[in-house]
């Protein structure tokens, strides 16, 4: 088939429904444990610390009951306030008395139990503590965080500080932390699995809409008779669901669509079928118009000049309407699938005689021919592969200014098959004529224009023959090259082709 544009490729880097729906799905339950997290932690800070609050205002009303006890001496609890812990106190609590900015008693219990005395940095922070009865959150810098608590003694000017350590809400804080973020993780990562499959087995029926469109795509629906059977299931054209409704009207476009091909075929087979009964009608008058014209012609001495003239311009056009008639008659019968005289052709010397008949109507322009060293045949019809490439030379002759060279080789590709290319180096093809050039009546702009004798079919003609030969033919055209591929399948292979004697034309050779 002829050569048409390239489709662009579609642009990468674009996500599928279906990826993102799962991802989309999610990022939410991703933000929604987030959320949860936070205020999770959030609310149990604050309960821990209202927690140790509580416990610190208890400690602090036995640390001030143990300061206003007259029996004490030298910082020593009475005898029924001792044991495992002083004071009774929790293990990490620390107490000191201060009567104004000197110490009077201080205490710390350690992790083992016992008591130890405070640093004198230790007793700054806790002497610049407000006497205030309110919990307030300080720093020790070997300690860490603790929340102080500073009360008066009744009837002195002591102050009783007592403080309980900030870490075991941390660690609390942190483990329920660790905990929350690993089985958030893990019901992300489940819910990301469980959610892809679930995305998935709800996206077939929009699958297997795609794939019925996709179908639709692959039809050769530009020419010919087409049988659009191809629809949507009857299951996935529910009305009630999104997909039905996508599939419900992609049934009913297509529906559409094969009745417009049916409509357009027949249209085709209609005007195909008036173009090959007029043009079979045209040639009996054409045929009459040039014989009278041309036994006009012979007596043309009698006759004045300008009416000597007129007959020769009626014999030329008639000439030239013959021409048009017949390449419409031949489509008609390509197009009709009419069978080809099918039989070995030398490819080798029908491209030397189209060369050589080329050169002798060309002399202003400069023609090379580059042949394989043995005979390549093919299936066909010699004939009509004749006229294909005389139609492609002819093209090249016409449509190029004097000087231009037209190379033409024949070679055997990768694949067996026998590629011919004529190449010109004249100002090439308009791009927006390119995708249209072997339709019908194509014209090109003024750098290609048709001269005298172009009927515009002879491209169309030269597809449609080298398509019934199932092969291919390509144009690439650019300014300064214009190149015509034409791929046919080889006949036999080259070792059992007896050689055959071939007189090419004077020709310069060249690459």
């Amino acid at each position: 088939m002829a050569a048409r544009t390239v489709a662009p490729h579609p642009r990468r880097g674009r996500l599928s429904l279906r990826a993102k729906l799962t991802g989309s799905m999610v990022v939410l339950l991703t933000v929604v444990c987030l959320i949860v997290g936070v205020v999770s932690e959030f609310a149990l800070d604050v309960f821990l610390t209202r927690q140790i609050d509580q416990q610190l205002s208890a400690a602090s009303t036995r640390s001030l009951v143990f300061a206003s006890n007259p029996g004490r001496q030298d910082g020593a609890p009475p005898d029924d306030q001792r044991g495992e812990h002083p004071l009774g106190q929790n293990v990490g609590t620390v107490s000191a008395t201060f009567d104004g900015t000197t110490k009077v008693h201080d205490d710390s219990i350690s992790e083992h139990g016992t008591g130890m005395s405070l640093t004198p940095a230790q007793q700054a922070v806790m002497l610049s503590v407000p006497a205030d009865g309110k919990p307030h959150t300080v720093s020790f810098d070997d300690l860490g965080e603790y929340r102080l608590m500073a009360l008066p003694v009744p009837g002195t000017s002591e102050v009783v500080v007592t403080g309980l350590p900030v870490k075991p809400v941390t660690d609390t804080l942190l483990t329920v932390g660790l905990i929350l973020f690993g089985v958030a993780a893990a019901g992300v990562l489940g819910a990301a699995f469980l959610g892809a499959f679930a995305v998935r087995r709800t996206l077939r029926p929009l699958d297997r809409v795609a794939a019925t469109a996709g179908r639709v795509t692959e039809l050769p629906l530009d020419r010919g008779q087409v049988a659009l059977s191809i629809r949507v299931p009857e299951s996935d054209t529910d009305p009630r669901t999104e997909v039905g409704q996508v599939g419900s009207a992609l049934n009913l476009m297509l529906g559409h669509v094969a009745q417009a091909l049916e409509a357009r075929h027949d249209s085709e087979l209609r005007v195909r079928q008036f173009v090959a009964d007029a043009s079979h009608e045209l040639r009996t008058p054409l045929a009459a118009i040039r014989g009278y014209a041309e036994l006009a012609a012979r007596g043309s001495a009698l006759v004045p000049p300008d009416v000597a003239h007129s007959m020769g311009r009626i014999q030329s056009e008639a000439v030239r309407m013959s021409a048009l008639v017949e390449d419409l008659l031949l489509l008609a019968r390509l197009d009709a699938g009419r069978p080809l005289d099918v039989r070995d052709v030398d490819l080798t010397r029908l491209v030397a005689d189209a060369v050589g008949d080329a050169q002798v109507a060309g002399r202003d322009h400069r023609w090379l021919l580059e042949l394989p060293a043995g005979p390549v045949l093919a299936l066909g019809d010699v004939q009509r592969l004749h006229q294909v490439l005389a139609n492609l030379l002819a093209n090249a002759r016409t449509h190029t200014p004097p000087g231009t060279t037209v190379a033409t080789s024949l070679a055997r590709s990768a694949d067996g098959s026998a590629v011919i290319t004529v190449t010109d180096n004249g100002p090439g093809i308009a791009p927006d004529l390119l995708p249209d050039v072997f339709e019908r009546f194509a014209r090109g702009d003024t750098s290609r224009s048709r001269n005298a004798g172009s009927t515009g079919l002879g491209l169309a003609i030269a597809c449609a023959v080298v398509v019934a030969h199932h092969g291919t033919i390509e144009v690439h055209s650019r300014p300064g090259r214009t190149e015509f591929a034409v791929r046919l399948p080889v006949a036999v292979p080259a070792q059992r082709v007896h050689s055959i004697g071939t007189t090419l034309p004077q020709l310069e050779t060249g690459s």
